[in-house]
């Protein structure tokens, strides 16, 4: 049993100091803990090269034709990195809400030369990250020449019904758009 020393008034006991400082170790090597689970985690995910930061369907394809499983395709855009000749490029697919599996190319018919002309999905929008122009997912290869992602047409894709595949030459032709990205 731990003796209690007389002390001078407004000072705490040596026992009792002795358990703050306990507890204090204590919670900063719980701090410790879940810094380094977190730092661990993040260190061993899937790694994206999404300026979005949202999960990539794959790795970045280099030099061929694109495949997009469409059950892999939900609500939530995911953002398909390519690299065409060493320029960084990317596709958006996402589920319309009509069912339909949409493809763009990552970035904006207007701002793409600005590098940040890229967009990220806000419920059911993607914004535009230099104008900030807000872009329904309905229309997601509906709408073109205007502030919206450079939509990939049936001619520059072939739908399997289960698969949509892109094609390296319409990629490859379309690698200007991405020179100025900035991720």
């Amino acid at each position: 049993m731990a003796k209690f020393s007389k002390s001078a008034p407004g000072r705490k006991p040596a026992v009792q100091k002795k358990s703050n400082q306990t507890l204090f170790i204590s919670i900063g090597l719980l701090v410790l803990a879940a810094a380094a689970f977190f730092l661990f985690k993040g260190l061993s995910a899937p790694k994206t090269d999404s300026p979005s930061g949202a999960a990539s369907v794959g790795t970045a394809q280099t030099g061929s034709d694109v495949q997009i499983t469409k059950s892999e395709i939900t609500e939530t855009a995911k953002f398909i990195p390519y690299n065409a000749d060493g320029t960084s490029m990317e596709l958006i697919a996402v589920k319309a809400p009509d069912g339909t599996v949409r493809t763009a190319l990552n970035t904006c018919q207007v701002c793409y030369d600005s590098g940040r002309g890229y967009y990220v999905q806000e419920g059911d929008e993607l914004v535009c990250q230099n104008c900030g122009n807000r872009f329904q997912i309905s229309q997601v290869e509906k709408q073109k020449n205007g502030c919206n992602p450079v939509p990939i047409l049936d001619d520059s894709k072939t739908d399997d019904g289960t698969t949509i595949t892109v094609s390296k030459d319409y990629l490859q032709q379309s690698k200007a758009l991405f020179e100025n990205w900035k991720k």
